[in-house]
C-alpha cells in the first residue's frame, strides 16, 4: 500500500511537533519509495540576507526523509534519525523549496536516504543531504 499525499499530510499533522509543523511543509508527492514535501518561502525562515536558513532546509530535509520511509514501509512506525549530513550549494529567497527524499536502502533495522532540496522554478539544488535512521 502506496501512502498518498493526503495519508501523508495526516502524518506530518499526528506525528510531529508543533514547530515543525510551523514550517508549513506539504506533501506534494509520495511513492513507493520517495516522498517530495513543499517548504513555502516565509521571511519568518530567512535569516540576515534573506535566504532561507539551513536550519529550516535541514528540518525539512529531515522531515521527508520520515514521510518517504513510510511510504515505503507502508505507514508511519517510530523511527530516529541517526545521521544527516547536509550539503549548501546555494542559496534561495522568495522561493518555496522541493524537498525529495529517495530510500536507498531499506532494512529491517536501519534505512539509508538521499535527499536533494531545489528552489521550486529551478533546476540546480539548492542543498543535498544523506540520512542515516534506526527504524523500530
Amino acid at each position: 500500500m502506496i501512502l498518498t499525499p493526503a495519508e501523508a499530510d495526516k502524518l506530518l499533522a499526528d506525528n510531529f511537533a508543533p514547530w515543525v509543523q510551523l514550517l508549513g511543509l506539504t506533501t506534494t508527492e509520495t511513492g513507493e519509495r520517495h516522498a517530495v514535501l513543499r517548504l513555502p518561502w516565509s521571511e519568518q525562515l530567512a535569516r540576515e540576507g534573506g535566504g532561507l536558513s539551513g536550519q529550516a532546509l535541514m528540518a525539512a530535509a529531515d522531515t521527508a526523509c520520515v514521510v518517504a520511509l513510510s511510504a515505503a514501509r507502508g505507514g508511519f512506525a517510530p523511527m530516529t534519525t541517526v545521521q544527516q549530513s547536509t550539503s549548501f550549494q546555494r542559496a534561495v529567497s522568495g522561493r518555496d523549496v522541493l524537498v525529495h527524499a529517495v530510500v536507498t536502502k531499506l532494512g529491517r533495522r536501519i534505512a539509508f536516504l538521499d535527499v536533494t532540496l531545489t528552489a521550486e522554478g529551478t533546476e540546480e539544488p539548492a542543498a543535498r543531504a544523506t540520512s542515516v535512521y534506526a527504524l523500530g
